[in-house]
Parts: structure tokens; sequence; C-alpha cells
């Protein structure tokens, strides 16, 4: 399946978090793409997760929304 890579930027989770996307990386076995992030609060900690993960929505109160959003896109 094609997906659209998320633009580096700042996108809230849909439980209120901030996190910087710095871009998609590949698992260095499997060849999956992997969003790296970083959160913008507590300790700052990088992740990872799977770019179907990252675009995919979720359901809040019966309504499907998307688990991260783009709030501001970096040139």
């Amino acid at each position: 399946m094609e997906h659209h890579c998320p633009r580096p930027g700042i996108y809230r989770h849909y439980k209120g978090p901030l996190y910087e996307v710095l871009g998609v990386a590949r698992h260095s076995e499997t060849e999956e793409p992997l969003v790296v992030y970083r959160a913008l609060y507590g300790d700052y900690g990088l992740w990872t997760r799977p770019l179907d993960m990252f675009l995919e929505s979720v359901e809040v109160q019966g309504e499907p929304v998307p688990r991260f959003a783009l709030e501001k896109a970096f040139p």
C-alpha cells in the first residue's frame, strides 16, 4: 500500500501532547517505514512508530480522528 510520509513539523497526538516529527526511517532488517519523532514535553524522549500506525485514525467518543494531526509544518 502506498502512503504519504508525514512532513517534518509539529504534530498533536489525539490525547493532547505535542511531538516534533523528524522524518521517516526504515527498519534495518524488515525495511518497514518508521516515523521518528520527539516528545515536546517531559524528558523530550525520541520515539519511532510504524508509518501505518502513525497515519491511522483512532476512535474517540465514537468518531474517527487522526492519531497525529499536523499543527505546524517546517519549511
